[in-house]
């Protein structure tokens, strides 16, 4: 810790390496918006219950505005930004397109990670997806074609 108590933090974060100064209390979302000014990560309730803010360490969805950003020193974080391109998008991306899974956007770049992380446990079926996306809220009323989007991307 520093004389202005900031700690030094380093972590890779869509595959690039990357070292900030931070709060000892600031949160994983504070500083990828804030000071890394990725913005697909998005501020809902600030509580951990819309999932908005949805992240992926390694592989393990978690929710940003609830995560210690000291804890993840050293992590390997991925963020919307980090999952494909406008010309390569990830399949995941492409499929919540053509299932039109989105209406006002502002919970689609969590729901797309949440989804990615789900697939890696590997849902049996549309309940099970249902189910495991329900840390993810969309306001819109889009959630059932969010459902079809992951399931098709899932083979279902």
């Amino acid at each position: 810790m520093s004389d202005d108590g900031r700690i030094a933090l380093s972590l890779t974060l869509n595959g690039a390496s990357c070292e900030a100064r931070i709060a000892p209390c600031d949160t994983l979302l504070d500083l990828i918006r804030d000071q890394l000014a990725l913005t697909g990560t998005k501020k809902g309730c600030d509580m951990g219950a819309c999932g908005a803010c949805t992240v992926l360490a390694g592989t393990r969805r978690i929710k940003a505005c609830l995560a210690l950003a000291a804890s993840y020193d050293g992590a390997e974080i991925t963020t919307v930004e980090g999952i494909g391109t406008l010309a390569a998008p990830h399949p995941m991306q492409a499929a919540f397109v053509r299932h039109d899974a989105l209406q006002c956007g502002y919970c689609t770049p969590g729901q797309i990670l949440s989804a990615i992380a789900l697939l890696d446990e590997q849902p049996a079926d549309r309940a099970a997806i249902a189910e495991g996306m329900s840390g993810n809220l969309c306001r819109c009323g889009a959630q059932p074609n969010i459902i079809d989007a992951i399931a098709d991307v899932a083979g279902l």
